[in-house]
């Protein structure tokens, strides 16, 4: 027989999942009721109030799908996408390819709107393909980009998309409960998101919302939805007030990210912002008094997610295993085109804090040290605990 189940203690300072608050724990030790229970329909109805809050949306389908982020994201480009629809999609990072190939595999004509990693996409750029493909029916686009530590601009954008007709989805996987997410001011139509990131919750649901003018376009479609689990003119039914049977839904995780949304506005929005902001800022003044540097363009980069430029020679292996083997702490590596030049170190949700900061960049210290890449201790932990001090005064 097998052992009991005991995984290592980590400190998840990686792109997600990130630290799970105790609270969301124990809220998914809750007894389990039935999906179409009386008591599960209104934490599904105190989910989708508390949703609709955060994205900053009056749509009325916004829920979280039985899934991960990935899950979200297909469920918004099927329902959207028809074969032989053309879709706009903007490629700055890993997960912008993700959207067009996923809009690719359900049929559509993909266009892309690139930037190099590491910066963001230009309006401009995005206004051009607009003009050039009038017929498009949607612009796809990742507000922060996971693999690279961008943050989106969003002013110019929706506007553009209004004009021309198109529908502008938005992937918020790793900014929604981070940094400010306003998608009817912005002009989204339709966006989606996941609990692992700045929810503070294990992987599992996924938030999406779509505008009436999205679900005009889902029930104008030539052809079904090629899913049928993400066909949202059936799920719908589910969520809204008819509570017609689709699918059992993973009760326990719906119990999580109704705590976690609790736990969201018991801290205030601009107060869960800044804190996010802060220990992003003390992060970077701390790694770049180690003599390292920010990879994603100043002015552009999420607070949530840290992408951290490696110097030459250094052996990015052997520092991201020694802090997992010896300190218990995770962060990320790069992927694609970064791969093993840069560190992805999250600062989301319950994960953002001094105390994680300054271990990290202890952690750090002591082993660039070992390694022979510092001649002396302390500097990058002092420069971000000068940071918060400064910030307290």
């Amino acid at each position: 027989m097998s052992e009991e189940l005991n995984p290592h203690l980590r400190l998840l300072l990686g792109p997600g999942p990130s630290p799970v608050h105790p609270r969301i724990l124990k809220a998914m030790s809750t007894h389990v009721v039935g999906h179409l229970d009386p008591d599960f329909l209104s934490v599904m109805d105190d989910c989708q109030v508390m949703l609709r809050d955060l994205f900053n949306t009056e749509n009325q389908v916004t829920f979280p799908v039985s899934g991960t982020g990935s899950a979200a994201m297909e469920a918004s480009v099927c329902n959207i996408v028809e074969p032989g629809d053309k879709a706009i999609i903007c490629v700055n990072g890993v997960f912008g390819g993700r959207m067009s190939d996923v809009a690719s595999r359900y049929g559509a004509d993909v266009v892309t709107v690139e930037a190099p990693w590491g910066q963001p996409i230009d309006p401009g750029d995005v206004k051009a393909a607009l003009d050039a493909n009038p017929d498009a029916v949607m612009v796809g686009l990742v507000h922060a980009e996971t693999s690279t530590g961008v943050l989106q601009p969003m002013e110019e954008i929706g506007a553009m998309c209004r004009e021309h007709g198109a529908l502008l989805l938005l992937d918020c996987v790793t900014s929604l409960g981070g940094v400010p997410v306003e998608l009817d001011k912005w002009g989204v139509e339709v966006a989606y998101s996941g609990t692992q990131k700045c929810l503070a919750c294990p992987p599992g649901v996924a938030p999406v919302t779509f505008s009436e003018r999205a679900l005009g376009k889902v029930r104008e479609r030539k052809s079904k939805v090629t899913s049928w689990y993400f066909d949202v003119s059936m799920v719908e039914k589910y969520w809204g007030n008819e509570r017609v049977y689709h699918h059992t839904g993973p009760i326990s995780m719906n119990y999580a990210i109704r705590e976690a949304l609790r736990i969201i506005f018991d801290e205030g929005l601009e107060a869960r912002f800044a804190r996010h902001a802060l220990a992003s800022k003390a992060l970077q003044a701390g790694v770049e008094a180690l003599g390292l540097s920010m990879f994603a363009q100043e002015g552009a980069r999420t607070p949530t997610l840290n992408t951290v430029a490696l110097k030459d020679g250094m052996d990015d292996g052997a520092v991201r295993k020694s802090l997992l083997n010896d300190f218990n702490i995770e962060i990320g590596g790069g992927l694609g085109a970064v791969a093993g030049k840069i560190w992805r170190v999250g600062m989301m949700g319950h994960g953002a804090t001094q105390a994680n900061v300054v271990y990290l960049l202890s952690a750090l210290e002591v082993i660039f040290s070992k390694l022979g890449y510092i001649t002396r201790t302390g500097d990058g932990v002092g420069a971000a605990t000068q940071v918060y001090a400064d910030a307290a005064s």
